[in-house]
């Protein structure tokens, strides 16, 4: 008889612990989750909830007595609504209102004169109805007693309600929706053209052995270094009422599609081109080799192996152009006319009209490509498969002279765009009256005397972008490592991940109008930082925190975890780990993000031109300001000194990097 096979005495489940070092990482990880949950998570949620909000005067919770002419005997109590039946006063039109909508009721007595000794009693029926008198806000059952005076002050608030009311108005609306079908037309064609030369430009860099790839590649990503609005100027000189070029339209007018379409060429191709090189740049030689030993023409080459090959790069590149397109703010602003794009009608809606509604319903519409482009380059992204692997040969061209040269003319031509687009801006700058007289002057440059902050405003760009660089890039760093080299946590980091990827999606004009509605509030505990220095930093970060947390996610996925394992053998602590190796091997990574971050910085419009107070101007929104006031040339002058700061942060950025990389990189290249 065989024995029983011995069992385990029941206890309690066992549980992994969790270490010291984790426990540090994962509140350091939930502390940065807390701050994109506010700076931009609470933002959308409050516009889109703005956008769903509809405001109407209820006319009904609210009651009135009137005294007779001695000023003592009221009559029985009316509501609003029962007074309005009976003169017809208040026409249904007038209870539709925005949320700072006030209705005086003066009107429901014909008779009335605020001279008069009559005296008049309001209350609201319920807890909800509330009501002005001058700026004091009454609510509530109690009855308020005003004399004639006091009551010319009244005015009813409007009740707040949900629906969809904004969205059927806009829809119902042929020249605010006019403006979908003109985004949607200027992005499809815009991002067209862009694919094409951009495709051009990558194959003549890594298919061609012609000179001077090094200055092409410098020339076309010079647009990154501007503001948006600095084409549109440019194509006003050229092609404007008095421009040198304005022949060239044959009577057509560069005010409009035109001038957006080509101005968004300039800005977005520097984008493309970066995401169609690294395509182009991943190549098999042996694909080439087997299609030539088949016979196979080099234009059918050309179709079945070179662009199947970059297919995922051109997606996510046309997606990347239309996105940035539709969303752009300050090109169609300068130089669209009255051609309506829908970044530029919710300014029109915010500033123009103060009608915030109606800009939230904007800001929902606008998000729509913006979220569609982004999930669309997700799912591209998780189809693509290596095209190299360790069997691969890289494929290296051969020199082909007269190939070669066209690669090169091509370059050249591309090239005469881009500098002729900034020379004109430099020319337009530094003369007196373009084109008439061309005397090189200075005096574009004294910003002080124009509107737009002076010179005030480009120093506070440069205090802007520094401390968006050095928060910025701290931030994004620290929370990237906390994701990607803690233990466990699972739900936490994916949560943060997705908080992290959420603002490539989310366009600068909606950002912007989110902090509105969200930090424009009394109540907000965080309303203080409102019109100072740090919204507009906080915006910028949370604005560019996606691309630059996955650049330090790709060079911390370089780093064996083998670096904690030892480290925390060796009871060493996660933080000199991380200051003593991570940051000197990631290096290169944090450099590229502060330059980015200080770039973007400088260059935006979009999130911050909501956002910034008399005493905070920017020399981006300083641009445009001075192009509405009709100083065009000291707007191109302003253009000029930020692309001038941006060139000096690349050139920093360069002689930085090479020093301390020197220190810390040696081992790379031993």
């Amino acid at each position: 008889m065989s024995a029983a096979p011995l069992a385990l005495p029941t206890g309690p489940a066992l549980r992994p612990q969790v270490a010291g070092d984790d426990i540090v990482k994962r509140g350091l990880m939930i502390v940065i989750m807390l701050y994109l949950l506010v700076t931009l998570a609470a933002p959308l949620y409050v516009l889109l909830s703005k956008s769903v909000s509809v405001y109407r005067f209820d006319l009904a919770t609210f009651e009135i007595q009137r005294s007779d002419a001695t000023g003592q005997n009221f009559s029985a109590p009316k509501t609003v609504a029962q007074l309005n039946a009976e003169t017809g006063a208040i026409a249904p039109d007038q209870l539709e209102a925005g949320s700072d909508g006030r209705l005086s009721l003066t009107s429901l007595f014909k008779d009335f004169n605020f001279r008069s000794p009559v005296k008049y009693r309001l209350r609201g029926m319920d807890a909800s109805a509330s009501f002005l008198i001058g700026s004091e806000l009454h609510r509530g059952p109690d009855w308020v007693e005003l004399d004639s005076n006091m009551f010319r002050r009244v005015a009813l608030r409007p009740a707040t309600t949900t629906g969809l009311d904004n969205f059927i108005t806009y829809f119902s609306t042929p020249s605010l929706t006019r403006a979908i079908w003109n985004s949607a037309i200027i992005g499809i064609i815009t991002t067209g053209l862009v694919i094409v030369i951009a495709f051009g430009l990558a194959y003549a860099f890594n298919r061609s052995r012609m000179r001077g790839k090094g200055f092409f590649r410098l020339v076309t990503a010079i647009p990154i270094l501007v503001p948006s609005l600095l084409p549109g100027i440019a194509l006003v000189y050229l092609f404007g009422n008095q421009g040198l070029l304005k022949d060239v339209l044959m009577g057509h007018s560069i005010y409009g599609p035109i001038g957006i379409v080509i101005g968004s060429v300039f800005f977005t191709l520097p984008h493309a081109l970066m995401i169609i090189s690294t395509a182009l740049a991943t190549a098999d030689a042996r694909h080439y080799e087997a299609a030539t030993s088949l016979g196979a023409t080099k234009w059918r080459t050309f179709w079945t192996v070179t662009v199947p090959g970059a297919r995922y790069g051109i997606i996510s590149a046309a997606f990347v152009v239309f996105t940035l397109v539709v969303t752009d703010f300050g090109l169609p602003k300068v130089i669209g006319g009255q051609y309506n794009m829908l970044a530029v009608d919710i300014y029109k809606q915010v500033i123009g009209q103060q009608n915030f509604e109606m800009g939230a319903v904007v800001s929902v519409l606008l998000l729509v490509p913006a979220v569609a482009a982004f999930l669309v380059d997700r799912a591209v992204q998780s189809r693509q498969v290596s095209l190299l692997s360790a069997r691969s040969v890289p494929y290296a061209p051969k020199p082909k002279t007269a190939f070669d040269w066209a690669c090169f003319a091509y370059c050249t031509l591309v090239a005469i765009f881009i500098l002729a687009m900034i020379g004109v801006c430099q020319l337009a700058a530094s003369v007196k009256f373009w084109p008439y007289d061309l005397t090189p002057t200075l005096r574009n440059f004294r910003f002080d005397l124009m509107d737009g902050g002076g010179w005030a405003a480009y120093y506070n760009s440069i205090t802007m972008a520094l401390l968006t660089a050095i928060f910025g890039t701290g931030i994004v760093f620290v929370g990237a490592y906390m994701v990607e080299k803690s233990d466990g946590f699972h739900i936490g980091r994916a949560l943060f991940h997705f908080l992290a990827m959420l603002p490539m999606a989310v366009p600068g004009m909606v950002l912007g109008l989110g902090y509105i509605f969200f930090f424009n509030n009394p109540a907000n505990p965080l309303h203080a930082i409102y019109g100072t220095m740090a919204i507009l930093v906080v915006c910028t970060i949370s604005h560019f925190y996606t691309v630059s947390h996955l650049t330090a996610l790709t060079a911390l996925k370089q780093m064996d975890r083998e670096f904690e394992a030892v480290a925390a053998s060796l009871k060493q602590p996660f933080h000199r780990l991380f200051f003593r190796v991570t940051i000197p091997v990631c290096l290169p990574a944090v450099l590229d993000i502060a330059i980015y971050m200080f770039v973007n910085a400088m260059t935006t419009v979009s999130a911050l031109v909501f956002l910034y107070s008399t005493q905070t101007q920017l020399a981006s929104v300083a641009v445009l300001n001075m192009d509405d006031a009709g100083d065009i040339a000291p707007a191109a002058a302003m253009g000029m000194m930020i692309f001038y700061t941006n060139v000096a942060a690349r050139l920093v950025h360069m002689v930085i990097a090479r020093r301390l990389l020197a220190r810390t990189q040696a081992w790379r290249y031993a």
